[in-house]
């Protein structure tokens, strides 16, 4: 599903994406409807589309600031959308940026056709697109800024792994994220990295994998609750593939009385998904430096609206297998991180999440412990 040429966060990119606009991402993250245009005064614009709020927090609550403020640090003027989950919208907002007369489009697809034909339609008018965060598939974008995802996968696999490592022959149910978003595809693949040799020898069962349409959360819960249902009450490991689907699932959990007695995996280190964690009734979370990668996609904005494309492909210099066209995308990939209760600190110390929207009620005595504050 991709090349093994890839460039992690670690590795020199010829680029500095750890302290650019340090101070930025302590802005208020911005609520309501996604659609406040977030320009600086003269600078080159540059068009940014969001997929939705409704799945997951991190969208507007992570990436939206992250990258106003990693652009305007480029002296760049971003206008940053959010299409609600709604493609025709996302489609509509695509043309718009474009007669506007953006010099570069940075998109975050609903699915990858839309994407596909939005990055055509903006080749077409000769602006570069960078595919952000998600790589859409027989698209012509030709660069691409997200996470090692076949890696997440894997340290989800890994974490699901080690909590249940003393319970033979355990029973596990996989609740996948949307069929038609490639990322869901690798984090999937990476997960049975892992876990189909165990499957395989008999340590775990599978009960069943089933994937969410549209990484719906209450569709996640109630197909959880039918699978659970079907397999008489018993579970004793989740794969859930990303906070937002872990929430419905722990939600099912605790009416059965299983919360904290299962151990459920998760993804993007949310508030909820690390209060979740912190409370027990979520294993790990898998934590994504997204300032990075809202760094990285603006300094690669910036190249490419100077037209510097030789400085865009040495920030870019890895590259992902479009394995729908069959094409070699320039990538930059960067590293995720495994997040157990013991790691929830480093989120917090890195600024992603403040102590005071996680240490709240019952969990200001765990943090404490922890060290959280």
């Amino acid at each position: 599903m991709r090349s093994k040429k890839l460039v992690l966060l670690a590795a020199g990119v010829g680029v500095s994406l750890a302290m650019t606009a340090c101070g930025a991402n302590q802005e208020t993250p911005s609520g309501g409807s996604g659609q406040t245009q977030a320009t600086g005064a003269g600078g080159i614009k540059v068009g940014v589309i969001l997929p939705e709020t409704a799945t997951s927090a991190r969208w507007e609550g992570f990436d939206k600031p992250m990258i106003e403020a990693a652009m305007k640090a480029e002296g760049l003027s971003p206008d940053i959308q959010n299409a609600q989950g709604d493609v025709q919208k996302f489609s509509t907002l695509a043309d718009g940026m474009i007669s506007q007369g953006v010099k570069v489009l940075v998109i975050a697809a609903i699915n990858s056709e839309v994407g596909a034909a939005v990055a055509a339609k903006a080749k077409a008018r000769g602006i570069p697109t960078i595919d952000y965060d998600r790589l859409n598939l027989g698209g012509s974008s030709e660069y691409y800024v997200s996470f090692d995802n076949v890696k997440v996968g894997e340290l989800q696999g890994q974490g699901l792994a080690t909590a249940l490592k003393d319970k033979a022959g355990a029973q596990v149910i996989e609740i996948e994220g949307a069929p038609t978003d490639n990322n869901a595809t690798l984090f999937y693949n990476g997960q049975q990295k892992v876990l189909k040799p165990l499957y395989d020898s008999g340590a775990l069962k599978l009960v069943r994998s089933q994937p969410i349409d549209g990484w719906d959360n209450q569709k996640g819960g109630v197909t959880f609750e039918q699978i659970l249902t079907a397999n008489g009450g018993k579970v004793d490991g989740v794969v859930a593939a990303n906070d937002g689907l872990a929430g419905a699932v722990i939600t099912v959990l605790r009416k059965n009385g299983l919360n904290g007695k299962v151990p459920v995996t998760g993804q993007d280190a949310t508030p909820d998904g690390l209060m979740a964690v912190l409370r027990g009734d979520q294993y790990m979370t898998v934590f994504k430096p997204i300032k990075a990668e809202a760094q990285g996609a603006a300094k690669l904005a910036a190249a490419l609206a100077k037209g510097d494309t030789a400085a865009a492909d040495k920030i870019a210099s890895g590259s992902t297998d479009d394995t729908k066209s069959g094409r070699k995308v320039k990538s930059l990939l960067l590293e995720p991180k495994l997040t157990t209760k013991d790691g929830v600190k480093e989120v917090v110390s890195e600024g992603y999440v403040k102590a005071t929207e996680i240490c709240t009620g019952d969990l200001a005595a765990v943090c404490t412990q922890l060290g959280i504050s």
